[in-house]
């Protein structure tokens, strides 16, 4: 099911993956229940390769149920109160473009515009926040990211918030990068506010002849 869920450019760049996929959804679906619906695992994959000009990199999804959408950071509309990180990325995105945030969390305008919401994990337990970041997906999301980075080079502009993103940087290859700390709860204040991730991403965007991203939401 997973490996089938993913937009075939994903399907051919990660064909040697299935098998560790299937691995993965067994040991899921024969657990506890997590989150988010198995139906929606594999949602950030289910777009084109070719289309993903922005990585925005997650650590796992929200462990409360019906807040995982299979997108990190993001959330079904209309949730209340939103989660705190997403609060913060909020305030942040008005602070540095002055950009209406008005949805009350659907990140989806920005993954129609080619922002690849990733979490570094792509479930949790229900009720148990980093319950799965010892099953596998970190092997899986590497290789996602290294084919990702390896066929868009310096036209992928990679946002790491925090040391579990920024692991990452190493197989980034000629990506754009830019990194601060978390917007979490503790660790906003540390350098998360006031770093302009989002005016950062669109001038890198522009520096390469693309497209920057409408943030309003």
């Amino acid at each position: 099911m997973f490996f089938e869920q993913m937009h075939p450019t994903w399907q051919a760049a990660l064909a040697d993956t299935r098998e560790q996929l299937l691995m993965l959804e067994m040991r899921i679906i024969d657990g506890r229940e997590s989150a988010p619906i198995p139906q929606r695992v594999m949602r950030v994959f289910q777009k084109s390769m070719d289309d993903a000009k922005v990585l925005i990199v997650g650590q796992d999804p929200y462990p409360k149920a019906g807040h995982a959408i299979g997108l990190s950071f993001a959330v079904e509309q209309g949730t209340t109160p939103l989660p705190r990180s997403l609060q913060n990325m909020m305030t942040e995105l008005h602070d540095d473009l002055g950009a209406t945030v008005s949805n009350r969390g659907d990140l989806t305008r920005w993954v129609a515009q080619g922002v690849m919401l990733l979490n570094r994990h792509l479930t949790v337990p229900i009720g148990k926040a980093g319950g799965h970041m010892d099953i596998g997906w970190d092997a899986f999301t590497d290789k996602a990211v290294a084919a990702l980075a390896a066929r868009r080079g310096s036209k992928l502009v990679a946002v790491l918030w925090g040391k579990e993103a920024q692991s990452l940087e190493a197989i980034l290859g000629q990506a754009q990068v830019i990194k601060s700390a978390h917007p979490s709860p503790l660790s906003a204040s540390r350098g998360f506010f006031g770093s302009k991730p989002f005016s950062k991403a669109n001038a890198a965007l522009r520096s390469v002849g693309q497209l920057p991203v409408d943030w309003s939401c």
